[in-house]
């Protein structure tokens, strides 16, 4: 059984009894679902609950903890200081909840464990997948399960205790002290076009040349978005007219093999899918005048919650590739 004390961090103490009266594990996901969306309606969405389904339980929540879990703002809501305590409190749970899942799991599968990653692409080609054949080969039983995305994602994901830990950068509107990182590299970037695109020709690539073409980005707010967002106006040259946005590398390389679209991606990937340009729709790495700057992707992990035997392995290899 859960304690009541479980929810009330030190000087911030709740009534005693909620779960006495009548707070649910629902009710925990959706204080979590306000943290992450920050719209009661988005909220709602993301638990396949109404939206005024959601409000009946905001107002249930409110009434067990008798105090105010959210307030209204310009765009949506933000959590109150009593719904924050919750909300941590409640990510706490949640993960120990999956702990023991996973813990019965293994135990009545005889299995070597599992390990939830979450990488952006370029260090999950050069770090992950080394460190993964190892971790395989010396243990066959291991489950892996790897999820690509951006690092405004993987946070996320890693605050929702959906990853045991993720390799990517802690984006700006996060407070930086729910995590710990450990800095392992800096991540090269370039555009890459199509076999035959005008570009191609140019033995180097100014600002200048690119805004004339459609791009294919990353998401708005997204690190890599924004820093060849930033390249474009250091360069002080307008920003592209027509922009495609998805986080999908595979939509990503299908639409620059068939169109004069412009994507930048991670340098290792690029140098993964670029042909030697022989054939039409092959991909090519264009030659630039000016860097795409980065800053640099670590090993996250989420602040006061220690890694089980298997994920804290698999961090460990990394680690020790990103080192060789």
């Amino acid at each position: 059984m859960i304690p009541d004390s479980a929810l009330a961090p030190v000087g911030e103490p709740f009534d005693a009894g909620l779960f006495r009266s009548g707070l649910k594990i629902n009710h925990l996901r959706l204080v979590l679902a306000l943290d992450d969306h920050r719209r009661i309606s988005a909220a709602a969405e993301s638990l396949g609950i109404s939206q005024p389904a959601a409000s009946r339980m905001l107002a249930e929540i409110e009434a067990i903890v008798k105090a105010p879990i959210c307030a209204r703002v310009a765009r949506g809501v933000e959590l109150t200081r009593y719904g924050e305590a919750l909300a941590r409190r409640a990510r706490t749970i949640f993960l120990e909840l999956r702990e023991a899942a996973r813990e019965i799991n293994e135990l009545r599968s005889g299995s070597g464990g599992s390990v939830s990653l979450g990488s952006v692409t370029g260090p999950a080609l050069n770090l992950g997948v080394p460190a993964i054949r190892q971790v395989s080969t010396a243990y066959p039983g291991i489950e892996i399960n790897v999820q690509i995305d951006n690092s405004n994602v993987l946070t996320r994901e890693l605050l929702a205790a959906r990853h045991d830990f993720v390799i990517g950068r802690i984006p700006d509107d996060l407070n930086p002290r729910l995590f710990n990182m450990v800095e392992v590299g800096f991540e090269e970037v370039c555009l890459i076009v199509r076999e035959g695109h005008p570009l191609i020709e140019k033995a180097s690539v100014s600002a200048d040349d690119l805004p004339g073409y459609d791009w294919v980005f990353q998401p708005p707010g997204t690190l890599l978005r924004r820093a060849v967002e930033d390249s474009f106006l250091s360069a002080g040259v307008r920003l592209p007219a027509t922009v495609i946005n998805t986080s999908s590398i595979i939509l990503t390389l299908s639409i620059v093999r068939n169109t004069n679209a412009i994507a930048p991606v991670a340098l290792d990937v690029a140098r993964l899918v670029a042909g030697n340009g022989t054939q039409a729709g092959e991909i090519r790495i264009l030659t630039t005048e000016f860097p795409i700057r980065i800053k640099p992707y670590g090993l996250i992990t989420a602040e006061g919650r220690a890694l089980p035997p298997s994920a804290k392995l698999l961090y460990d290899l990394i680690l020790k590739q990103s080192r060789m």
